[in-house]
C-alpha cells in the first residue's frame, strides 16, 4: 500500500512538474496572489523582499531555457513564500491600536499651531511606528513624520506645529501609522480615525501685540503714529490752563478766580462714529505678496483697524462683495463685536470674476444711511475698474467720508527702479513707469473730488491704515 502511495505522489509531482515546464507563468502566480492578499490588507513588501523576489522571478526565467531546474526554482520559491508568509504573520491588526488628537480648534493664518497625538499599542509586544498626522496640503508641518518606539500595553505622545497657509475650515481625518515586521520584509499602512475640525482665522496675534504697545505707550514699534486730537463742543473731558490759540469761550471763570490764572475746558471728540469696510473679493485681489493673496492681506488689515476703532468707542461694520454681496455685517460697538467680523469673514477667498461696485455701493446706501468711514480695499489694475472705483467713491462723497486703500504691485514698482536698464529691462522700466504714472492719476483725481486715498504696498498697509483713521478722528473729518 506504501509503494502505492509513493507512486501516486510521484505521479502528481511528476505531473505539477510538467505543467509548470510547460507554463512557466505559474512560477510569477505563486507571488503573485499572495502579493495581492497582502495589498487588500494595505500590507506591502519592502524593499528587503522586493530584492528577495528578484532571485526567483530571475530563476523562473531559466526554466524556460533549461527545464531541469524547475525543481531547484520550486524549492527556493517555497522557501522563500514561507520566510515572507512567517515574516507577514508578525504584522499587527489595526485594532491594536489607538490614537487621539488634542489642537486648539482655531488657528491663526501663517502662524505656528501646536498639535499633540496620542498612539496607544494593545498588543502584547512591542512596535517601531512612524507616525503621519493627516494634514491637509495647506498645512506645513514641522516636523512631518515621528518614528517612536511602542511597548506592549503602552501609549505615547508626539507633539508638532503646523502652519496654514489659507484661511477657512478643515478636517483632519485620520492618524496614519506605518509598521515593519520582524524581518522588515513587510510594510503596514494603519489609517486611526480620529475626525477634528480646525478653523484657520487671519493672523489676530497683531491686535494683542497692540494692545500690549499701547499700554506701555510703544505703538511707535508697530509703526503707528500719536496723534494729537482736538476736541469738539460735546463732552467735558477736563481742566487745564489756557493757551493762546483757545477759544476764549471755553474759559472756565469760576477756576480761573479761584486759581488766580485763566484755566479753560477741555472736550473729548465723539466717541459714537462709524467705519464701513468694503472689501474686494473679486479677480483684483487675486494676486499674491509676501506668500500671501491681497485680500488677506486686506483682512488683516481691516482686522486690525476694527480693534483699534472698536477700543476708541466707534462702530464698525463690513461688506464683502465680488460679483455678488456675500457678507454684511452691521455697524456695531463693544470689543466682543471684533469676534463676529472674524467669523464672518475667515472663509472668504479671493474669486476669478469682475467685481460689481454698482451692486456694492448700491447696498450700501439701502443699508447704511448715517455718515460713516467708508474705506473700500481694492486694486487698480485697468482703466475699467478705476473708473468704477473713481466714480462710486466719488458719488459717496457729502453724504459719507470714502477712504480708498488701492494695493500696488512690488513687481511694478521694483521694475521702474531697476538701475540696470540695458536691453530688455529698459523696455520693461518703461511700460513700469508708464503703468506708475498712470496710477498716480487716478490717485490725484481721487483726492481732487475729496476723496481720501491710500496708496500702499499690501504687507505694509496695516500701520498706514491705522494711522489714517486715527488722522481723520483727530481731525474731526467725520
Amino acid at each position: 500500500m506504501n509503494n502505492q502511495l509513493n507512486a501516486n505522489l510521484e505521479w502528481l509531482f511528476g505531473e505539477g512538474v510538467t505543467a509548470l515546464q510547460s507554463l512557466p507563468w505559474l512560477l510569477m502566480l505563486l507571488f503573485t496572489v499572495p502579493l495581492l492578499l497582502m495589498a487588500r490588507r494595505r500590507c506591502y513588501p519592502s524593499l528587503y523582499l522586493v530584492f528577495l523576489l528578484l532571485i526567483p522571478a530571475g530563476l523562473a526565467f531559466t526554466v524556460i531555457i533549461n527545464p531541469d531546474l524547475v525543481v531547484l526554482v520550486l524549492v527556493i520559491d517555497v522557501v522563500l513564500l514561507g520566510l515572507a508568509g512567517i515574516d507577514g504573520a508578525t504584522l499587527p491588526s489595526p485594532q491594536a491600536f489607538g490614537a487621539e488628537r488634542k489642537l486648539l480648534g482655531v488657528a491663526s493664518l501663517n502662524s505656528p499651531h501646536q498639535v499633540s497625538i496620542i498612539v496607544s499599542n494593545q498588543a502584547n509586544r512591542s512596535y517601531q511606528v512612524q507616525v503621519v498626522d493627516d494634514l491637509p496640503q495647506e498645512f506645513h508641518g514641522n516636523p512631518s513624520s515621528f518614528s517612536v518606539s511602542l511597548r506592549e500595553l503602552s501609549r505615547t505622545t508626539v507633539e508638532y506645529s503646523f502652519r496654514a497657509q489659507q484661511r477657512g475650515v478643515f478636517e483632519l481625518q485620520f492618524v496614519h501609522l506605518r509598521i515593519n515586521s520582524s524581518f522588515s520584509l513587510w510594510t503596514r499602512y494603519i489609517s486611526l480615525p480620529v475626525p477634528s475640525t480646525v478653523n484657520v482665522y487671519p493672523d489676530m496675534k497683531q491686535t494683542a501685540k497692540y494692545a500690549v504697545l499701547a499700554r506701555t505707550n510703544r505703538l511707535s514699534l508697530l509703526g503707528v503714529r500719536r496723534t494729537r486730537r482736538v476736541g469738539q463742543d460735546n463732552e467735558f473731558e477736563r481742566l487745564r490752563d489756557y493757551t493762546d490759540d483757545d477759544n476764549y469761550k471755553h474759559i472756565e471763570w469760576r477756576t480761573t478766580a479761584r486759581r488766580n490764572k485763566l484755566t479753560v475746558k477741555d472736550f473729548q471728540t465723539n466717541q459714537s462714529q462709524r467705519i464701513i469696510f468694503m472689501l474686494d473679493c473679486g479677480r483684483m485681489m487675486t494676486n499674491e505678496a509676501a506668500g500671501l493673496s491681497l485680500l488677506d492681506h486686506s483682512l488683516n488689515a481691516m482686522l486690525m483697524l476694527s480693534f483699534v476703532a472698536l477700543r476708541q468707542g466707534d462702530n464698525v461694520g463690513l461688506i464683502c462683495f465680488s460679483d455678488e454681496i456675500h457678507t454684511y455685517v452691521p455697524p456695531k460697538g463693544g470689543m466682543k463685536h471684533i469676534n463676529q467680523l472674524l467669523h464672518a469673514s475667515f472663509d472668504r477667498f479671493p474669486q476669478l470674476v469682475e467685481s460689481r461696485y454698482d451692486e456694492a455701493f448700491r447696498y450700501l446706501g439701502r443699508n447704511c444711511k448715517k455718515r460713516s468711514l467708508v474705506v473700500l480695499i481694492s486694486n487698480v489694475i485697468d482703466e475699467v475698474n478705476s473708473h468704477q472705483i473713481h466714480q462710486y467713491l466719488s458719488n459717496l462723497v457729502g453724504q459719507h467720508l470714502p477712504l480708498g486703500v488701492l494695493l500696488r504691485d512690488r513687481s511694478i514698482f521694483e521694475a521702474a527702479e531697476n538701475p540696470f536698464l540695458q536691453g530688455s529691462h529698459l523696455y520693461r522700466a518703461a511700460a513700469a513707469a508708464d503703468i506708475l504714472t498712470w496710477r498716480h492719476q487716478v490717485l490725484t483725481d481721487l483726492e481732487h473730488r475729496g476723496v481720501l486715498s491710500l496708496d500702499v504696498f499690501p504687507e505694509e498697509m496695516t500701520a498706514p491704515l491705522v494711522n489714517r483713521y486715527l488722522d481723520v478722528k483727530a481731525r474731526h473729518l467725520l
